[in-house]
């Protein structure tokens, strides 16, 4: 029990160094709101979003090739929030001199912490894949961030989507390493995991103020749950994208025991 109770502390503080981008994210969010700025806030975020990316680069906490698919998310998530803002899903209320078609550049941050996570724990816990299917994991991941799109006027196909994305993950596992032993956990339970810490993220992020739903015009609400599957779904493409230039090891499971 002590030596279980020992690994609990290690997995945690090595996934609280992997989420280090999201956490002084979040601190800046929070800085924001009660500091005074001598500039919009959102314009703020997004100056303090590219001294946090060099402060990583500097002493290579990630390397050139790290923040280049960092990156990738960040102009991935801002063609996102501006379809989703454009339709009506949530908003950004404050003025801002960097606001594109009412999105804040510096809401691509928020995506680039997901990047920044994804690439951190695949390093810090050593992961490596068994049983995955690069090409039909992919094609399931294009079809839900497809889904999320087309959703405002095609039946939304998010409960189907998801069955898929179990089934082409069934059998896959992540192996990673806490301290000197090897354990796994099903792929798709490791999706559902990060889908509920980044709806738990997400409520905090709208309680201070980095966008709003359309329920929370009047007061701040909890997001609804619904979001959670939403979030579960929408790590696969990330994790797709991560996975396709990290490809998996083919002893995944040779060090040590697996629990």
């Amino acid at each position: 029990m002590r030596h279980r109770a020992a690994q609990l502390v290690r997995f945690g503080l090595l996934q609280a160094w992997a989420c280090a981008f999201a956490v002084c994210l979040f601190a800046g969010m929070a800085a924001s709101v009660v500091l005074p700025m001598p500039i919009p806030r959102y314009d703020a975020l997004l100056g303090y979003g590219v001294v946090l990316t060099a402060v990583f680069w500097g002493p290579r906490l990630e390397t050139g090739r790290d923040v280049a698919a960092i990156l990738g998310f960040h102009a991935v998530g801002l063609a996102f929030e501006l379809f989703k803002v454009h339709m009506g899903s949530w908003d950004y209320p404050e003025e801002a001199a960097t606001k594109i078609a009412g999105v804040p550049l510096y809401s691509g941050f928020m995506y680039a912490a997901v990047g920044s996570y994804v690439v951190r724990a695949w390093k810090l816990l050593d992961l490596r894949l068994t049983g995955y299917r690069p090409a039909a994991t992919a094609v399931v991941a294009v079809a839900i961030y497809a889904n999320f799109l087309t959703h405002h006027w095609l039946p939304d196909a998010r409960l189907l989507l998801g069955v898929a994305m179990v089934a082409v993950t069934w059998g896959a596992w992540v192996y990673y390493t806490v301290g000197d032993v090897r354990h796994r956990m099903p792929l798709a339970l490791s999706f559902v995991l990060i889908g509920f810490f980044l709806w738990v993220a997400e409520n905090v992020s709208t309680l201070l103020g980095a966008w709003r739903y359309p329920g929370q015009v009047n007061a701040w609400a909890m997001v609804h749950p619904s979001k959670f599957g939403a979030w579960a779904l929408l790590v696969t493409v990330s994790f797709v994208l991560v996975a396709s230039w990290k490809p998996p090891g083919r002893n995944a499971g040779s060090s040590g025991g697996a629990g």
